[in-house]
């Protein structure tokens, strides 16, 4: 298979035209941690993936208090 090129001056493929945007639009004074927060905790392309983290470890935990609160009666006397 033939390689294609991209078109001349369109710019490097691996940065998207969105993240390179925000990046022009943030606050200059702007703290690296909320910086962090904005662009990878509540960006909406980022959403689904962080609630699929948070739910695991929700269930990681609650497995967790769950056997250390009920794990007497799971053991047969």
């Amino acid at each position: 298979m033939a390689r294609r090129n991209a078109p001349p001056n369109s710019g490097p493929n691996y940065i998207s035209q969105s993240a390179s945007q925000r990046r022009t639009l943030a606050d200059p004074h702007e703290s690296a941690f909320a910086r962090f927060l904005r662009e990878e905790i509540f960006a909406p392309e980022k959403i689904g993936g962080n609630l699929s983290l948070l739910t695991g470890v929700g269930m990681f935990v609650g497995g967790i208090l769950a056997v250390r609160t009920w794990g007497g009666m799971m053991v047969p006397a």
